[in-house]
């Protein structure tokens, strides 16, 4: 492995390890030409008659024979490459603790080149005190290779504020930090703290189940989501009610998630708002694989299940419900199972 990763490190580094300070080809400046080679620009200066200067310019080629002082010559304009002994033994000892690095390389190659070997070993040794296992912080630096670039004394307030503020208890602080590394790379005062006091306001309840929301951003994340559902019809009330019994939805992308499923639930399931106030899980099954396979077997069966009997139930469950349904008499019009062409809101009822 050793062998592979200098080779890989060598290549992916050989442009930057040479000493010569300008490219070989002569369209440099001339004024760094003359920086390098300040002797030769001397004839410039002087005011020969036009056969000496032709003379003294047959003779100049001679005079690079003192080129090697250009290295030291060039130091004071730009600074030596890094040395690759650095990245390398970085990358050795990445890989000594098991990342894949080549992944890192190529994904995330700025906080590579950034993060220092002291402040990675001082991330790990912190982690290592928190009884995090090589295991598990191996997946936490691939979730958010940003911690690579933290140090100890940012990281602490943050846990100091998990464990005070958003009173998560000692014995839960792996699992939180499992679920959401990227609370270690989250500022206290910007973005964590600001998350606590308006979920706390919305009245979620014990904010320490979903402190994976605490890196989301107020501004960005959290309140939009809220407003949508307020243009969409809900009141203000409704919407903040929502949120508050799934919290979840507060993670599901408006565009990618949200949007379609609720553009299905209402134009092909002519459903009411009001069902996604009691059942917002509606929105975390799958529009191809559980929402509308179901929604159509009821329309070709002419059955209508309440939202959460229609998703919740497992595959089997939902099978045997359909068959109990189609081989019985027809149910009373009081019952949910009754057909979706049927006024299931009568109050009265007919045998």
């Amino acid at each position: 492995m050793q062998d592979t990763l200098l080779h890989f490190l060598s290549n992916n580094t050989s442009n930057k390890s040479s000493p010569f300070p300008f490219p070989k080809s002569h369209n440099f400046p001339s004024s760094s030409f003359h920086d390098y080679f300040s002797p030769l620009s001397c004839p410039r200066n002087l005011h020969f008659p036009s056969l000496s200067f032709k003379t003294n310019t047959i003779s100049l080629p001679l005079k690079p024979l003192k080129t090697p002082e250009i290295p030291s010559i060039s130091s004071h304009h730009t600074p030596p490459p890094p040395s690759n002994s650095e990245f390398q033994e970085k990358m050795l000892y990445l890989d000594s603790i098991g990342l894949d690095i080549f992944s890192l390389i190529n994904n995330h190659r700025p906080i590579i080149l950034t993060a220092s070997l002291p402040n990675i070993k001082s991330i790990i040794d912190l982690l290592t005190s928190k009884n995090f296992t090589p295991r598990e912080f191996r997946r936490i630096i691939s979730m958010c290779p940003e911690i690579l670039n933290s140090t100890p004394s940012t990281i602490t307030p943050i846990i100091t504020f998990l464990l005070r503020e958003a009173r998560v208890s000692g014995s839960d602080l792996k699992h939180v930090i499992n679920r959401r590394p990227r609370l270690l790379v989250s500022s206290v005062k910007h973005c964590l703290r600001p998350a606590l006091y308006f979920l706390k306001n919305i009245g979620l309840e014990e904010v320490k189940r979903h402190t994976y929301l605490l890196s989301c951003s107020v501004e960005t994340k959290l309140l939009p989501r809220i407003q949508y559902f307020e243009k969409i019809g809900f009141s203000h009330e409704d919407a903040v009610s929502i949120f508050r019994r799934f919290p979840q939805l507060f993670n599901f992308s408006i565009k990618n998630n949200i949007e379609p499923k609720l553009n299905y639930f209402v134009v092909e399931m002519g459903r009411d708002l009001k069902e996604l106030k009691e059942f917002p899980q509606y929105f975390s099954f799958s529009l191809e694989n559980r929402i509308k396979p179901r929604h159509q077997c009821c329309v070709e069966k002419g059955l209508y299940f309440p939202l959460h009997t229609l998703l919740k139930t497992s595959e089997a469950q939902f099978v045997s419900r359909i068959d109990a349904c189609c081989n019985s008499s027809v149910p009373l019009r009081s019952s949910p199972l009754y057909s979706v062409n049927c006024d299931i809101d009568s109050s009265t009822s007919t045998e």
